[in-house]
Order: C-alpha cells, then structure tokens, then sequence
C-alpha cells in the first residue's frame, strides 16, 4: 500500500498502477514516482484511464501483444 493506503502494483522501480477514486469516479491510474523509499510521491509522468477506457485497452491486449512482436 501506499501512503494513502492505496494498494498498487509495481511494474518497474519507480512505475505503478494504482486504482483510485477521484471525486466520485474511478481511475487506473499508470504513473512514475519520485522521492526515497517509503517518501515517494506521484510525479507528472503518467496517465489516469476511466473504468471504460481501462476495459477497453484490457479487451485489446491481444492485439497490442502482436504489434509489439512484430515491432521486434
């Protein structure tokens, strides 16, 4: 969790997903964080994706999966 209590997953060092609630709505939020261990704050570098538009890059998974090989 983190120190809104929040639980993420980290994807890399300083990169998670979180899901978060912001005025009444909810976000998956992709972001970079700065700062030390366990003083770490959300920076600018990243992107909050509606329910919807989550759903819809889950849903296209696979094809982004085979752009990727292809781009190999």
């Amino acid at each position: 969790k983190n120190y809104e209590g929040d639980q993420y997953i980290e994807l890399a060092k300083k990169r998670r997903v979180t899901v978060r609630s912001f005025k009444g709505t909810t976000y998956v939020d992709i972001r970079e964080f700065y700062g030390d261990a366990g003083d770490e704050k959300p920076g600018k570098k990243g992107i909050s994706l509606s329910v919807e538009q989550w759903q819809t890059l889950v849903q296209s998974a696979s094809i982004v999966d085979a752009m990727v090989k292809r781009a190999k």
